[in-house]
């Protein structure tokens, strides 16, 4: 049997598969599940700011009853739906989790400045996580705005939560930054152990009869893959912290591609959705028979054998590409 125990933030997992933030972190039997199919570790649904700030105008409001703090503002950020879950609630479900499976547990918040974000770090530490992943999902809109002031804010954020918690940080970030390998190495200065690629941007869509702007989301394909493989081949070496691959793996084929590109683990949440916690057994399994039939001891022994520092042609990574690709097209 190929040996498929990997490392990421320092802990010792027993194969690479680890279930992203999503849903299947609400119900404690839905993690047990996961934890008996095999998963390795799961990171816990994502604690957003909005909600944090929401409760916080809440409570203001009905204790000072100014102005300041009245309903309306409330209005300006979203209802707790069905896709969040309370400061308080999140933590307690955290505590339940750990108590009921036997693998690490990952906390994950989805902010981008930091006031309350330290004092919730500490919370989830306090709560039993093993790890903290801070999931930035912002969208600049504001002209103004500068590519640097936004690296910037991002840098103290990740430095200051680093600073006040003990567990392993890592920072999963968007494809959408002007020199990611620099930004990249600038975080895991700021003190993240791990650097997950990439975030899915969930764009909106119109509706033409109410004329309204309207939520959309699509579970991801394997075809999402390539841009998170690309970068992690070519971050692989260069940056001092784990890589993990998120987007599109769906199969032991992608888990491998990953692997080889030089992801320390693979985050899976759509095709988990999808099939059900029974999917991990069925890829652990397939991921066991090619790694026997084509010869591979270990996940580490293939970790990072096609990323741009190990392939004989380190340019496929880079513009030539680009070119080769386009002249390969052929049109009938």
């Amino acid at each position: 049997m190929a040996i498929l125990t990997t490392k990421y933030l320092g802990l010792k997992l027993k194969n690479p598969l680890v279930a992203s933030a999503s849903p299947l972190s609400e119900k404690v039997d839905t993690v047990r599940q996961l934890a008996e199919a095999g998963i390795a570790a799961v990171v816990m649904y994502s604690l957003f700011e909005e909600y944090i700030i929401r409760e916080s105008l809440e409570l203001d409001h009905f204790l000072s009853k100014n102005s300041d703090s009245s309903a309306e503002a409330l209005s300006y950020l979203p209802e707790m739906g069905h896709y969040s879950l309370a400061p308080d609630i999140y933590l307690e479900r955290i505590a339940r989790i750990k108590e009921a499976v036997d693998i690490p547990v990952i906390g994950s918040l989805n902010g981008v400045s930091s006031g309350g974000w330290i004092k919730y770090a500490q919370k989830i530490e306090q709560a039993g996580a093993d790890a903290l992943e801070l999931n930035i999902y912002y969208l600049p809109t504001d002209p103004e705005l500068t590519a640097t002031d936004i690296e910037i804010s991002h840098i103290r954020l990740v430095r200051d939560i680093c600073a006040n918690i003990k567990i392993p940080v890592a920072v999963k970030l968007s494809p959408f930054f002007t020199a990611l390998p620099n930004f990249a190495t600038q975080l895991a200065q700021a003190g993240a152990k791990g650097l997950v690629l990439f975030n899915r941007f969930y764009q909106p869509d119109f509706d033409l009869e109410k004329l309204n702007v309207v939520p959309s989301l699509s579970l991801s394909t394997s075809q999402e893959l390539r841009l998170p493989l690309h970068w992690i081949a070519i971050l692989y070496g260069k940056v001092k912290a784990d890589l993990a691959l998120t987007s599109g793996v769906h199969s032991a084929e992608d888990v491998l591609k990953a692997t080889m590109a030089g992801a320390s683990v693979t985050m899976m949440a759509s095709v988990l959705l999808k099939q059900g916690p029974g999917k991990v057994t069925e890829i652990l399994k397939d991921l066991q028979s090619w790694m026997q039939e084509h010869e591979y001891e270990s996940i580490t022994q293939m970790r990072g054998s096609m990323s741009q520092q190990s392939v004989a042609e380190p340019a496929a990574f880079e513009r030539v590409n680009y070119i080769k690709t386009l002249d390969s097209y052929k049109i009938r």
